[in-house]
């Protein structure tokens, strides 16, 4: 311990020296010149449009994925990589055009994600809670379902004759994957279980029923959310003992093996585990049905790497059964549980969540061509999740800020959540962070000290092993992964936020997502450019004037054969 009290204190001697903490080179002003005037030259490449026909649509969208968590998510991704994070880009970050998309719902200023979902899939906006209907739908109220349903461009897509698939890591029928292909006023009615008697004797589906009846033969469908096709208290595959595990459905139905048996002449698998998927030959998959957990899949930082798929994983095999249809595709990828760490004041595993959902883009992108294919990145909504507090460039994004607070004289960290489970008051104040098991060492390196002290003193601990009685240092970006960033306003599940989101958008027609919209623009951008749904006019023409170009030498040169000839 006195090695690294003394590294500490060498280590602030040295930075008290004026030793800047970012790289010598930003000081020299050609650095920035030079940077600016390459992207100024990228810029300028983007005059010219391109207008051409989106063969194939992604949607990805990062639920809860506010422009904080964009920005904290950058950092983050830099620095595991051990650099200081700031400058460096996201996926998403290099896509040519951004956009600001209003999220509200129509009875809500703060949105949910089933009313959202229903927005920049279905092109509607609706209340919150219900998916897929208009706002003449009240949630909850089975008898406002019929005639007010409204379709998705997922729909739109498969009656083009595009593929079409969803991949979450939440469940398969939570509130974002169920607006693709249901039509429920209630987002929480996952199987029959979870409804109201009344609800299902007036003739209401759940969800997950939806799921399998409504649009027939939905190509690739992964993620969670098993227990909602089987026979109530049928035990799980994969955890036989855990009765929170077993199925939920009352009518008895096993949705799974209904699907087995519809699909079975059609080169069609159903499986459970990451060793399953992998094994698969995409190319003699054309429906792929992927059901990896009871409920949602566990946080990418805990997931376990030999029975779970990584968002990723899924998202490469979706697109190589998904491309193999020459009309193109449609696919819905959604990083979920971004949201569930925020509503647990977990901001550890929400930003882990937010890197691994831009690693998929990543992948996505070398999978595709910019030619023919839209691809988009969004949010449903943002969360009561900011960071600040004037610390250091090369602050780890988890670490403590720099200063004390100036009312109470306690460290602070530099995430902080405007509510949710994180409030805490010792003896009538604030509680002090640094006393607890999230490590006052672990504060103290990650967030006061130079990104050279922490990795030297990193370095330094696997040399060193301290006492069991000390804590132990960890990694630039750990601490405890369940950790709950203080909040301002106490509540057992922190709220979403009612900012707008960002919209990345690159491909075909990614233009005409700039500026600020709303919501439901979203899906009638897509489809314009893919030529689906109501959006087809421009496209017949385009095509009429095509032909006729075509035609134009053949028809001269017969009108000039007629004259010789005459």
């Amino acid at each position: 311990m006195k090695v690294t009290i003394l590294l500490i204190c060498s280590c602030l001697a040295w930075e008290g020296l004026g030793k800047p903490q970012f790289p010598d080179q930003e000081k020299d002003p050609l650095f920035w010149n030079t940077w600016a005037q390459r992207t100024l030259k990228n810029a300028l490449t983007l005059q010219k449009l391109n207008q051409n026909t989106a063969k194939n649509l992604i949607l990805f969208l990062g639920d809860g994925m506010g422009i904080p968590t964009v920005t904290a998510a950058r950092i983050l991704k830099g620095q595991l990589s051990r650099q200081s994070g700031e400058e460096t880009q996201l996926e998403m970050d290099k896509f040519p055009f951004v956009a600001l998309s209003k999220t509200y719902n129509t009875n809500a200023q703060v949105a949910d994600s089933a009313g959202t979902a229903t927005a920049y899939l279905c092109g509607v906006k609706a209340n919150e809670g219900t998916v897929g209907v208009s706002a003449a739908a009240v949630r909850s109220q089975c008898n406002t379902t019929q005639g007010n349903e409204v379709t998705s461009i997922l729909r739109w897509a498969k009656e083009a004759g595009k593929s079409v698939g969803i991949v979450t890591t939440t469940r398969v029928n939570h509130a974002t994957p169920s607006a693709a292909y249901a039509h429920c006023v209630d987002r929480d009615w996952y199987s029959d279980g979870e409804m109201p008697a009344e609800a299902v004797q007036a003739g209401c589906k759940d969800i997950a029923r939806q799921l399998f009846e409504n649009i027939p033969n939905i190509d690739v469908i992964m993620g969670g959310g098993r227990k909602y096709m089987f026979p109530k208290n049928q035990s799980d595959v994969e955890y036989p003992g855990e009765k929170k595990h077993f199925g939920t459905r009352i009518d008895r139905r096993n949705l799974v093996e209904e699907w087995n048996n519809r699909m079975k002449n059609k080169n069609a698998n159903y499986v459970w585990n990451k060793k399953e998927l992998l094994s698969l030959n995409p190319n003699s998959v054309d429906y792929l049905l992927g059901l990896f957990e009871p409920g949602d899949l566990p946080y990418d930082l805990e997931r376990n790497n030999e029975t779970d798929p990584s968002l990723t994983e899924m998202v490469e095999v979706a697109i190589k059964i998904l491309k193999k249809n020459p009309s193109g595709f449609y696919l819905l990828v959604e990083g979920g549980r971004i949201d569930h760490g925020h509503h647990d004041g977990k901001a550890k595993q929400a930003l882990h969540e937010a890197v691994e959902m831009d690693r998929a883009i990543g992948h996505a992108g070398l999978m595709t061509s910019i030619y023919d294919t839209m691809t988009v990145v969004t949010a449903d909504h943002s969360h009561m999740f900011n960071f600040g507090g004037y610390t250091p460039r090369g602050n780890t994004i988890f670490g403590l800020n720099s200063i004390l607070s100036d009312v109470d004289q306690k460290p602070f960290t530099a995430i902080l959540y405007g509510n949710g489970p994180g409030f805490k008051v010792v003896n009538g104040l604030r509680e002090n962070i640094s006393t607890l098991g999230y490590g006052k060492l672990n504060l103290i390196i990650n967030g006061v000290l130079p990104l050279a002290c922490q990795k030297i003193i990193h370095l330094i601990s696997f040399s060193f092993p301290f006492p069991t009685s000390t804590p132990s240092l960890p990694s630039l970006s750990s601490g405890e992964n369940n950790y709950k960033a203080q909040s301002a306003v106490p509540l057992s599940m922190e709220t979403h936020g009612g900012e707008d989101v960002a919209v990345f958008a690159k491909g075909p027609m990614a233009h005409l997502l700039h500026g600020v919209h709303e919501q439901n623009y979203i899906p009638h951008v897509m489809a314009y450019a893919a030529c689906i749904g109501q959006n087809r006019d421009h496209c017949m023409s385009s095509s009429g004037a095509s032909s006729l170009s075509a035609a134009l030498p053949s028809l001269t040169a017969l009108l000039t054969l007629i004259r010789l000839l005459c």
